[in-house]
């Protein structure tokens, strides 16, 4: 069960990047974060935790890195994981702007339940979370 939300941007990819991975300003653009920290280096392993604007706080594991172009992180829910999956890419290899795209995840026996229960709040806030990168980033 995966939804996402794209975007294009003239902002160059490592302004996105940098954006994504400065884990403590993620409230600054995801509306349902309330804090949100990491222990070490952005890198594969790495452990984080997030606190919500509404449940409780919850720990991530970043599984995938490819630097500038895209990391994937996950949190263990009951019997489900919530999978984050971000990358940049381009649409046209002639353009110069470039796409960035945020995917979210439920897996597991329970994703139908996290889905139904978190799935429809998520996928409201992803686009105004995404265009708050893109100004950032175009500012």
């Amino acid at each position: 069960m995966k939804f996402s939300h794209t975007l294009e941007t003239a902002s160059p990819a490592a302004t996105i990047w940098t954006i994504w991975t400065a884990v403590g300003w993620w409230p600054e653009w995801d509306s349902e974060l309330k804090s949100a920290q990491i222990e070490g280096a952005f890198r594969e392993g790495a452990t984080g935790n997030l606190t919500p604007k509404v449940g409780p706080p919850t720990k991530f594991s970043i599984s995938q890195v490819v630097p500038n172009q895209s990391y994937t992180f996950t949190t263990q829910l009951l019997f489900c994981r919530l999978v984050v999956h971000r990358f940049i890419h381009q649409n046209n290899p002639l353009a110069e702007k470039i796409c960035f795209t945020h995917e979210v995840s439920f897996v597991g026996p329970l994703a139908f339940l996290f889905y139904w229960l978190l799935g429809n709040r998520f996928r409201q806030a992803l686009p105004g979370a995404m265009q708050q990168i893109k100004s950032l980033a175009e500012a």
